[in-house]
C-alpha cells in the first residue's frame, strides 16, 4: 500500500490537546493558502478562518500546553543519546530547534491577539453570522479595502500572518515529530470492524486504499480505540470481509 495516489490518509487525535493542534494545524494552512484577496469571496473565506482561528485559540492555555510538549520532545531526545547507532547530530540539531522554538514561543506576545485587535477581521466577524450579512452596504470598511492597492493589501495580510510565526513553527516541529514517532504497520480489519489497545498515544494515522470507496469511523481515547469502516455510498457500497490498511499509533 506504498503507492501514495492510490491511497488516502486519515489522522484522528486520542485527545483534546492532539484535537487542538491539528485544528490549528489545518486553520493555519488554510489562511497561507488564502493569502492573495482580490475579491469578496477570497476577502471572506480568509477572514472567516481568522475568525474560526481566535475561537480556537481563546479555548485553551495554547501556549502552555506548546512550551510543555517542547519540553517533553527535548526529553525525549536526551533519551536516544544513550543509544548505540544514533545519529547525534541529527538529534543535537532537532534539540536545537526545539529550544529554539521554545525560545520565540515564550517571548512572542500573546497567540492571536494582533488576530484578535485587527479592526477589518473584528467587523467581518460581527457579521458572520448573518446570513448574507457580508454585502458591501453591511461592510463599507471591507469593500473599500478591498479597493485599495494590491500592496497594500498584501502588505496588511502579511503583517497578520508574521504574527502567528512564532505559534506556526513551534506547532510544526511538535507534529512533524510526533507523526515521525509511531510507524505505519500493516493491519487487516474483519467485517469492517478494528479495535486496539491506544498506550497512551495521542494520534492515529491511518492509510486506506481508494478503492473501494470506504472511510474509518473512529472513536477512542489514550486507551483504547475502535475503528469501523463504512462505504462512502452508503446504499450501494459494501465493505470487504477483510480489508487491508496501515495504522500507526503516535
Amino acid at each position: 500500500m506504498s503507492d501514495l495516489t492510490s491511497t488516502i490518509l486519515f489522522e484522528h487525535p486520542l485527545n483534546e490537546k492532539m484535537r487542538t493542534w491539528l485544528r490549528m494545524e489545518f486553520l493555519l494552512q488554510q489562511l497561507e493558502s488564502q493569502r492573495s484577496l482580490d475579491n469578496i469571496a477570497s476577502a471572506l473565506t480568509f477572514f472567516r478562518t481568522a475568525s474560526d482561528l481566535i475561537d480556537v485559540l481563546e479555548r485553551g492555555e495554547v501556549r502552555t500546553d506548546l512550551l510543555k510538549e517542547l519540553e517533553r520532545q527535548q526529553q525525549k531526545l536526551q533519551q536516544w543519546t544513550d543509544m548505540p547507532g544514533v545519529d547525534m547530530s541529527l538529534v543535537d540539531s532537532l534539540r536545537s530547534q526545539l529550544k529554539s522554538r521554545a525560545a520565540v514561543l515564550m517571548s512572542a506576545p500573546r497567540i492571536g491577539q494582533s488576530l484578535k485587535e485587527d479592526r477589518l477581521i473584528s467587523v467581518v466577524r460581527q457579521r458572520l453570522s448573518i446570513p448574507g450579512g457580508c454585502c458591501s452596504f453591511d461592510l463599507p470598511t471591507l469593500h473599500t479595502w478591498l479597493h485599495q492597492p494590491e500592496q497594500q493589501r498584501n502588505q496588511h495580510i502579511s503583517k497578520l500572518l508574521e504574527s502567528l510565526t512564532p505559534l506556526n513553527q513551534s506547532l510544526t516541529i511538535i507534529l512533524e515529530l510526533i507523526r515521525q514517532s509511531g510507524p505505519l504497520r500493516a493491519q487487516i480489519s474483519l467485517n469492517g470492524f478494528f479495535q486496539d489497545n491506544a498506550e497512551g498515544a495521542d494520534l492515529l494515522r491511518l492509510r486506506l486504499p481508494l478503492d473501494p470507496q470506504l472511510y474509518p469511523q473512529i472513536s477512542g481515547h489514550k486507551t483504547r480505540y475502535a475503528i469501523r469502516f463504512l462505504p462512502l455510498d452508503s446504499e450501494n457500497g459494501t465493505v470487504p470481509a477483510r480489508l487491508s490498511f496501515e495504522l500507526a499509533c503516535c
